[in-house]
This record gives C-alpha cells, structure tokens and sequence, in this order.
C-alpha cells in the first residue's frame, strides 16, 4: 500500500466510516439486511483488503477467531 497504514488516504476513511455506520445500523433495533450487504461489499473492497493486511502485519487488529 502507498501510504502508511496510520496515515490512510481520504477514500479508505471514507470506507472505513462507512462500515462502521452500517455496522451501527445493522445492531440497532430494526437492522436491515441492506445493511449486511453493504458491509460485505465494503470489507471485500481492494482498498480496504489491503489495509487490513497491512494493519494486521504490525498487529494493529485483533485476530480473527475464524
């Protein structure tokens, strides 16, 4: 990745924002299935793969259970 891993470019924010937005609206009371959707499509994102990767190099994440 280009730039740093604490330093993202505004588009990756974006992204991640959004998953956590949706994240949010899928737990509330009344969650939507678009909600899940629109996560899975943004965690599958090029962009955000690859940050996660990166992140998960210098042990920035929590490990996956699965």
């Amino acid at each position: 990745m280009a730039s740093s891993v604490l330093s993202p470019p505004a588009s990756l924010l974006i992204k991640l924002g959004s998953i956590a937005v949706h994240v949010e609206e899928l737990l509330a009371p009344g969650g939507h299935a678009f909600d899940r959707s629109a996560i899975e499509q943004l965690l599958a994102d090029p962009e955000v793969v690859a940050w996660r990767v990166e992140a998960d190099k210098l042990a920035l994440l929590p490990k996956k259970r699965s």
